[in-house]
C-alpha cells in the first residue's frame, strides 16, 4: 500500500491545496455524523424516562437539520477537491505517456502492440484516477470515521462495550491482507488480457476490409472469441476476489454486533448504561461498517493501482534508442549529403553493406531494386528513424547525428510507402505539417501532385471527410494526398518511399515533370519499382540485398547493359503491350 502511495506522492504535493480542502471538509463531515446517533439516543432516554418535552424534542430537530445541511455543503466540498483533482492525475499522465510515444523510435512500436498502448492510456490511467480519488477518500474518511466513532463510543458510552466489540478486527485485518495479495496477482494477469483484447479489437477493426475479402469472418470472429473468453476468465478469478471482500467484512462485523448486544443487555440489566446509550452505540457500530467495508474497498482499489502504476511505469522508463546530441549544431541547412555506411544491421540482421555515394544539393537520388534490397532502409536512415553503428550520413559537412531531430526533421518532406491519413478533410490532412496554410498553397500543392481535379469532383471539394486511414479514396488518391501533404510545404530534402506506384503511367509523368520544375536547388530521393519514375535522377544507384550493383544516370545504366537495362526494357514492352490492348 504505502509503496504505491509513495510512488504517487509527487502528484499529492502538487495538489496538495485540494487535498488539504477536501480532507479537512470530509473530517467534518466524520464528525457531524456523530450527532445524530446523539441526538437519537437522548430522545430515546427522554422517551423512557417520560420526560420529554415539546422545546427538547424541536431543539433537537434543530440539531439533526442544521448537522444534515452542514453534511450537504462539506460533502460537495470534499467531492469536488478530493474526486474531481483525482482527475487532474489522470489528464498529467495521459499527458506523460502520450509525449513519451512521439518522442519513441519505431523499434518501441515493433515492441509494442497498439491495443496495448491503448489499454495503457485508458483502462490503466482510470485505475490511477481511482486511486488518487476514491482510494483517497475511503483511506481517509474510513480512517477518521473509525477514530471518531471509537473514541466516542470509548469515552462517552462504555469503554468495555467498545473493547469487547472491536475483539474481531485484528482477525479481520489478517484474512483481509491474505485476500489483497491475491487480489494484486489476479489484477495483474486481468490488465494484461485487457490490453490483449484491446489490440485484438484495433487489429481487427483495421484489418476488416481484408478479412472480408477473404471471407475469414468466421474465423476473425472465433479468434475473437477466444480472446474474448480469455479475458472473461481472467476477469472472473479477479471479481472471485473482489467478491470476497463485503462478505468477509460483514462476517467480522456481525460477530461485532453479536458481541455487542450480548455484553451491551447485561450491562442494560445492571443498570451500567441506558437503553439510550445502548441504541446510539449500536448506531455508531452501524457507523463502523462502512470504514471496515471501506478497507475491503481500499484494498481493491489500492492493488489495481499498484498494477496500473507498475504497467505505465515500464513503458516511461523505456528510452528511445534516438536520441539528440548533447551538444547539436546550432544552425541547419541543406547541402551536399553523403553516405558513408559500412554496415547496418537491424535485429542482427545485416541490412546494408557498403553504401557509399555523395549528393549534391538540388540534385535527385533514384534508389532501384528488388522487393527487400534495402531501399527504404536506407531513406529511414536519413529520417534517424535508425542510427547506423558502423559508418556515418552527412549532410552539409556534419554527421546527421549531431542535429537536433527536430532540426533535421524540419528540412525533410517524407512521402512514405504505407500513407497515413487522418479521418478529417482532405484540406486539414494535406495542411497537416502546418495548420495555418492558406487555402491557395494547399490548391497548388494537390495541382503538382496531379490531385486536384479528383477532389474538385469529389461532393464538399477540399472539405470532404476521408474516413480513418483514407478508407474512402482509392490507392492513387491516397499516394497523391499524401505527397501534397509533403510538397505543400517546400522542404528542402523530399524523399519518395515508392510513392507513384498505385497512379497510371500518364499521372506520373505529370508528378514527375512537376517535380522538375518546382524543386530547383532542392534535394529529392525517390524510390521506385517502376523505373520511368527515376529516368531523371542525376544518380541512380541498384540495390540487391542491400548492396549497390549499379550506380550511375539513366543513360549510363542503360549502356550497361545489367539489371537496370533489363527490367527497364521489360517495363517498357509491358506498357506497350497495355497500350496495344486498349
Amino acid at each position: 500500500m504505502m509503496s504505491v502511495i509513495k510512488k504517487l506522492w509527487w502528484f499529492f504535493k502538487l495538489e496538495k491545496r485540494r487535498y488539504v480542502i477536501g480532507i479537512l471538509a470530509l473530517s467534518l463531515v466524520s464528525v457531524l455524523n456523530l450527532i445524530p446517533p446523539k441526538v437519537m439516543g437522548h430522545v430515546i432516554d427522554h422517551i423512557t424516562q417520560k420526560n420529554l418535552t415539546r422545546e427538547t424534542l424541536l431543539l433537537n430537530l434543530v440539531y439533526l437539520l442544521l448537522s444534515a445541511f452542514a453534511m450537504y455543503a462539506l460533502r460537495y466540498v470534499w467531492r469536488i477537491y478530493i474526486l474531481g483533482t483525482s482527475y487532474r492525475l489522470g489528464q498529467i499522465m495521459r499527458s506523460r505517456l502520450f509525449g513519451h510515444f512521439t518522442q519513441m523510435s519505431p523499434s518501441f512500436y515493433q515492441k509494442h502492440r497498439t491495443g496495448d498502448l491503448m489499454a495503457h492510456a485508458t483502462n490503466d490511467i482510470n485505475s490511477l484516477t481511482r486511486l488518487a480519488g476514491g482510494g483517497v477518500m475511503s483511506a481517509v474518511d474510513a480512517s477518521i470515521t473509525a477514530l471518531v466513532t471509537l473514541l466516542t463510543m470509548f469515552f462517552s458510552i462504555s469503554w468495555q462495550m467498545t473493547l469487547v466489540a472491536i475483539l474481531p478486527l485484528p482477525f479481520m485485518a489478517f484474512a483481509t491482507s491474505r485476500l489483497g495479495r491475491k487480489t494484486h496477482e489476479s489484477f495483474k494477469h486481468s490488465q494484461a488480457a485487457f490490453s490483449e483484447l484491446n489490440n485484438k479489437v484495433q487489429e481487427s477493426v483495421s484489418g476488416i476490409k481484408v478479412t472480408k475479402s477473404f471471407g475469414y469472418q468466421a474465423d476473425e470472429w472465433h479468434s475473437f472469441q477466444e480472446t474474448n473468453d480469455m479475458t472473461f476468465a481472467k476477469n472472473m478469478v479477479t471479481m472471485k476476489y473482489d467478491s470476497m471482500f463485503d462478505p468477509l467484512v460483514l462476517l467480522f462485523v456481525g460477530a461485532s454486533y453479536a458481541l455487542t448486544l450480548l455484553v451491551g443487555s447485561f450491562f442494560v440489566k445492571d443498570g451500567q448504561v441506558t437503553v439510550g446509550s445502548l441504541v446510539t452505540f449500536v448506531t455508531y457500530l452501524d457507523m463502523l461498517v462502512w470504514p471496515l467495508m471501506a478497507i475491503g474497498f481500499l484494498f481493491n482499489v489500492i492493488q489495481r493501482g499498484a498494477v496500473s502504476y507498475e504497467r505505465i511505469a515500464d513503458l516511461l522508463s523505456e528510452e528511445s534508442d534516438i536520441k539528440d546530441p548533447k551538444a547539436p549544431v546550432t544552425v541547419i541547412k541543406n547541402g551536399r549529403l553523403t553516405y558513408d555506411i559500412d554496415q547496418f544491421s537491424y535485429e542482427n540482421e545485416v541490412t546494408l553493406r557498403d553504401i557509399h555515394f555523395t549528393l549534391e544539393k538540388g540534385q535527385t537520388l533514384g534508389l532501384v531494386g528488388q522487393t527487400g534490397s534495402g531501399k527504404t532502409s536506407l531513406l529511414k536512415l536519413l529520417l534517424r528513424e535508425y542510427d547506423v553503428k558502423e559508418g556515418e550520413i552527412t549532410l552539409a559537412g556534419h554527421d546527421i547525428r549531431d542535429y537536433r531531430l527536430a532540426d533535421l526533421r524540419s528540412l525533410i518532406g517524407y512521402v512514405p510507402q504505407d500513407q497515413v491519413l487522418f479521418a478529417m478533410s482532405i484540406l486539414d490532412n494535406i495542411r497537416f505539417g502546418n495548420p495555418k496554410l492558406s487555402l491557395e498553397a494547399v490548391e497548388e500543392a494537390a495541382k503538382l501532385s496531379q490531385v486536384y481535379h479528383d477532389i474538385m469532383n469529389m461532393p464538399e471539394g477540399f472539405e470532404t471527410i476521408i474516413g480513418e486511414k483514407g478508407v474512402s479514396l482509392s490507392g492513387g488518391q491516397k499516394q497523391r494526398i499524401a505527397m501534397s501533404r509533403a510538397m505543400v510545404l517546400n522542404p528542402d530534402i523530399l524523399i519518395l518511399d515508392d510513392s507513384l506506384s498505385a497512379v497510371d503511367a500518364k499521372t506520373e509523368f505529370a508528378i514527375i515533370d512537376n517535380l522538375k520544375k518546382t524543386r530547383q536547388n532542392k534535394t529529392t530521393l525517390i524510390t521506385a519499382h517502376r523505373l520511368s519514375a527515376v529516368v531523371h535522377a542525376d544518380i541512380i544507384l541498384v540495390l540487391q540485398d542491400g548492396n549497390i550493383i549499379e550506380r550511375g544516370c539513366h543513360e549510363e545504366l542503360i549502356q550497361a547493359g545489367g539489371w537496370y537495362a533489363k527490367t527497364y526494357e521489360s517495363q517498357q514492352l509491358e506498357m506497350k503491350g497495355a497500350a496495344y490492348e486498349e
